[in-house]
């Protein structure tokens, strides 16, 4: 590993990039830089080729996917680079999609070999272990290996889950209380619409309609009902996950579709029975008493 960074995107100096494209990350100063024979594990050739493991010739680069896009570059086109003070240009081999999720080390620009390996540049490695080994671990690595520098991120790692973790407890928290919140406004729009329903409920019953047919309809009424909340609540909230997870949080959009029926089955079936709750008392109402009331 060793620092560089992009002055120029086909031979256009990045200071006359103003502004930045979104996305184009590796144009934020100094970069992380690597070579490779082979393609990393967790990586991706969505353009272009890899080049081969003996390859001796011109500096080839593979870039990350996303900042490909943000600055619209494809194999073939070439980017400058000042690493340690040495100026260079090499010509972009390959494009890759990065599963940046794994834990071990990503670079979003890969050199072939060849280019780098005359720079001062140091080794990175990392190692996953349980706890009790942990201790041994450090300090054989740092016997055998005194100029080692040994980093521990579980503790990052660990911080950044219980982070996670609050948040999503909060983001369940407000939704209780959305939820807690639509209950009510149900309940209210049931009572608050009772008068008409026992009127339609008492003409029906004078026209000769049975307990049967007057809970059939009103189930149908709210079965549509929930239905086109469910539809409302869908395409709302997608919209706004999209928008959140997409652009805000730049992380990929990927919702679980069958939590997310569950949870409007649920949504609907509720609604509907709050609903027939709510017609019992109507169904039990005396024609004449009910239409003198009235």
């Amino acid at each position: 590993s060793l620092r560089g960074t992009v002055t120029t995107v086909r031979g256009t100096p990045v200071t006359a990039l103003k502004p930045l494209p979104k996305g184009a990350w590796i144009l934020n100063g100094d970069r992380g830089l690597t070579y490779a024979a082979t393609l990393p594990e967790g990586n991706e050739i969505v353009a272009g080729r890899w080049w081969p493991a003996n390859y001796a010739g011109p500096p080839l680069v593979s870039i990350d996917e996303q900042a490909a896009k943000a600055l619209d570059l494809k194999p073939g086109d070439k980017l400058g680079f000042s690493i340690l003070g040495v100026e260079m240009e090499a010509e972009i081999a390959s494009i890759r999609r990065i599963n940046w999720e794994r834990m071990g080390f990503n670079f979003g620009i890969v050199f072939a070999p060849g280019a780098l390996e005359g720079a001062p540049h140091s080794y990175m490695a990392t190692i996953a272990l349980p706890d009790t080994r942990e201790a041994a671990v450090n300090r054989a690595v740092v016997s055998n290996f005194p100029a080692v520098s040994l980093i521990r991120v579980k503790d990052v790692a660990g911080q950044i889950g219980e982070i996670f973790g609050q948040l999503a407890t909060a983001i369940r928290a407000a939704a209780a209380v959305t939820l807690a919140a639509g209950i009510a406004v149900l309940i209210g729009a049931i009572a608050a619409s009772r008068r008409a329903r026992l009127y339609d409920a008492v003409l029906l019953k004078l026209l000769g309609g049975s307990r049967a047919q007057i809970m059939m309809a009103q189930a149908i009424e709210y079965a549509l009902l929930a239905s086109v909340i469910a539809l409302l609540a869908l395409g709302a909230g997608s919209a706004a996950g999209w928008y959140v997870v997409t652009q805000i949080f730049e992380l990929a959009w990927a919702p679980d579709w069958g939590l997310v029926a569950v949870t409007l089955l649920v949504g609907a079936v509720g609604t509907l029975g709050i609903g027939l709750m709510g017609s019992l008392p109507i169904l039990n109402a005396r024609p004449a008493q009910a239409l003198r009331s009235l």
